[in-house]
């Protein structure tokens, strides 16, 4: 078996995260995660620069781990996250994802999406939009060791939670 990533197995393991998180089945969508991956989407410095650094910079929303991720499905399955209940619905949709390096057990694959969100409570609706960098390993099965997301929208006028992006 290759090392290489090919650009149908990138998109494959994209569009079923994105399905994973607009069919709520949280626990397939955390399988798809290394133990040690990392997700972030960082906060606009300016018009043009988002911050680098999550360790030392402000985040919207930044894990450094899956045991992150999986206390926050906990406390949406729990109905403890009061600003997430009742819980919006989304429809991801990914477009223009690439291969952009292949390191052989590591790959960076780019892509664009937009997420559209129903919010019932204010029975409304919001789209998301932004560019994703994934850095996929192999780890028997392609795996998402980092996603970071560049939110590209200027307001959000919703609570963003992870499984909105």
């Amino acid at each position: 078996m290759s090392g290489v990533l090919t650009s149908e197995q990138a998109a494959s393991l994209l569009y079923a995260e994105g399905l994973a998180l607009d069919e709520r089945r949280w626990e397939d969508w955390l399988a798809l995660y290394c133990e040690d991956a990392r997700f972030w989407v960082p906060s606009w410095k300016n018009e043009t620069e988002t911050t680098t650094d999550p360790d030392s910079q402000l985040s919207l929303i930044y894990y450094d781990n899956r045991a992150g991720l999986e206390d926050r499905i906990w406390r949406l399955k729990s109905g403890l996250s009061v600003a997430s209940n009742p819980l919006r619905r989304t429809a991801h949709m990914l477009s223009n994802i690439v291969v952009q390096t292949d390191e052989g057990d590591e790959s960076v694959v780019k892509a664009s999406g937009v997420v559209h969100v129903y919010d019932p409570r204010r029975k409304a609706a919001t789209v998301f939009f932004g560019l994703y960098e994934y850095r996929l390993r192999r780890e028997g099965d392609w795996l998402i060791a980092a996603k970071t997301v560049r939110l590209l929208n200027d307001n959000i006028p919703a609570v963003l939670d992870i499984y909105m992006l």
